[in-house]
Order: C-alpha cells, then sequence, then structure tokens
C-alpha cells in the first residue's frame, strides 16, 4: 500500500473548518471525497492539524494511504479535477509508509494579516482583518520577540479545544512585518494551543493600540491568566504558512 502526503492550498470562508463534521462541508471531506471518485476507495485523511472555520492555509500538510496505480505527478490533477476551486491540492509525494502528517510534525507557520489602511479591501475582507486606527508599531515589534522561547502559555488559550497535559510551547521565530499598510504577524513553533495565534495576534495588536504595554508581555506569560491577555483576532485573516516535519531529515519523506 502507498502513502501519499498532499501539499494543500484553501480558503476557508465557505468552510466550518478542515475536520469532517456530521452535517457540515468540511475541507477534509470534500477532498476525501474526491480522492473516494478517482481512486474508489474510501480513505482516511491524516492532517497536521486541524483549522477552525474561517482559517485559511497555504501549505497545509495531509496524507493517506491507497493501492490506487496513478502515477504520482497525475494524483494532484486527478484530485483538482473533483474540488472545489477553494481547494487546490499544490504536491503530492510518495512518502515512506510511516509517514503520520501530524505526529512526524516538527514546526508549524503561521500568519495573521491585518489590514491597517483606511478602507478595507473589498477584494480581501475574507482573507484579513481591517482596523483603520493608528498603531504604535515600533512598540508592537518589541512586544513580538517577548514571545519567543519556551514558555507556559496558558494565559494565550481559549477554553475548548483537545485538552494536553501541558500548555508549554516552544516558538523558535515570531516576526512582523509592515508592508502597504498591512501588518503581518508570522509565528514559528513546535505546537500551539487553540486559538493561541490569534490570541498573541491580539495582544500584539492591543500593545499597538496602547492597550497593553509591550514590557508588561513577560508577566502576563508568566500569570497564566486569559483575561491579562489581549483579545482573540477573528479567524479569517489567520493562515497556516507551512509545515515542517523531522522526516525531512531520516528518510521518511
Amino acid at each position: 500500500m502507498r502513502n501519499i502526503k498532499l501539499t494543500i492550498e484553501y480558503d476557508g470562508k465557505d468552510f466550518n473548518g478542515w475536520q469532517s463534521q456530521p452535517g457540515k462541508v468540511s475541507i477534509q471531506t470534500e477532498i476525501e471525497k474526491a480522492i473516494h471518485e478517482i481512486t474508489g476507495e474510501e480513505v482516511a485523511l491524516i492532517a497536521s492539524g486541524r483549522t477552525d472555520a474561517g482559517v485559511h492555509a497555504l501549505g497545509q500538510v495531509a496524507n493517506f494511504h491507497t493501492n490506487t496505480k496513478i502515477e504520482i505527478s497525475k494524483i494532484p490533477y486527478a484530485i483538482n479535477s473533483k474540488l472545489p476551486n477553494s481547494i487546490v491540492v499544490k504536491d503530492a509525494v510518495e512518502v515512506d509508509e510511516r509517514f503520520h502528517a501530524r505526529y512526524n510534525c516538527k514546526l508549524k507557520t503561521y500568519r495573521y494579516i491585518i489590514n491597517n489602511n483606511e478602507f478595507p479591501s473589498a477584494l480581501n475582507r475574507y482573507r484579513e482583518f481591517h482596523l483603520p486606527y493608528k498603531l504604535n508599531y515600533a512598540d508592537m515589534e518589541k512586544a513580538i520577540k517577548y514571545f519567543e522561547g519556551e514558555h507556559d502559555f496558558k494565559a494565550f488559550k481559549s477554553s475548548g479545544g483537545n485538552a494536553k497535559k501541558t500548555t508549554v510551547r516552544t516558538l523558535t521565530d515570531c516576526n512582523i512585518k509592515k508592508e502597504d499598510g498591512r501588518i503581518y504577524i508570522e509565528l514559528t513553533g513546535n505546537g500551539f494551543l487553540y486559538n493561541m495565534v490569534r490570541i498573541i495576534s491580539g495582544t500584539i495588536l492591543d500593545v499597538g493600540l496602547g492597550k497593553i504595554k509591550a514590557d508588561d508581555i513577560p508577566e502576563i506569560i508568566n500569570s497564566g491568566i486569559r483575561e491579562r491577555a489581549g483579545r482573540t483576532l477573528p479567524p479569517h485573516g489567520l493562515y497556516l504558512v507551512k509545515v515542517n516535519y523531522e522526516g525531512e531529515d531520516n528518510g521518511l519523506i
């Protein structure tokens, strides 16, 4: 049996998130249906992780096992022919049978986009968060660096989601960029709590608005108190950009 790794881009606006849910339209369900149409097989698609309703992806990764004889180079074309235009398989590679899109994940990169121009974009209204107020960008640059490293991110987790044994995570890179009136917040880490990226982004935004002081970020992190952190930004500004794997170095991929 073959193990196929897919790299997937999608616009999350029209879906109830990644995960299959009874009676709801999900990205996972659409791709599994497409694979069934081209292979005749019922497959279980394993993703690097779930994304919520409205969240987008530039590089979600998922794998599935199949007996299909379709050439690997033709698999993206075949699947895409059965998908809505808001989901695109960008790449397919055959990987070791042990490869698991979730368990072998080493790092993920997320991006949050804030449109800080005076007027919102008609074309990107479902792909970025619009906030026209003046922001102190220097303070935001200062604040984001406090999140780098290993911390207990309990204060940056919404209730709900899958309960884990620990809320400690490591963010290896935290960056912010301003371009054409838009602010791009990018976080790379070994794992993320429920709504963690949206809350960190909201906290950085509140720093820019003067509601939170940049130098208070370490104390907020150490407090573990959700109410001390900033707002949870809406899902439509969030993107899963890239997933890195430990198998890239040991032959699993």
